[in-house]
């Protein structure tokens, strides 16, 4: 994620899906933005905010910073 932005729905079912599974199963999930910068793809900074919070909460956060190749 993190190349085109979500537009307000989007943004929503995806928070629902992420909020569905918080503390109930494992997600994985890859991006090419910091995370001060998701409000920029999602739009609204609460939304945000929650996505992040209930993502990083029991996270092992992997951050690669080498080139892509």
């Amino acid at each position: 994620m993190g190349y085109v932005p979500f537009n307000q729905t989007g943004s929503e079912l995806l928070f629902n899906v992420i909020a569905d599974c918080y503390e109930q199963q494992s997600v994985i999930v890859t991006f090419n933005l910091e995370f001060g910068q998701w409000t920029s793809i999602f739009g609204d900074t609460k939304l945000t905010s929650a996505l992040v919070d209930r993502l990083v909460h029991h996270a092992h956060i992997l951050s690669f910073t080498s080139d892509s190749f």
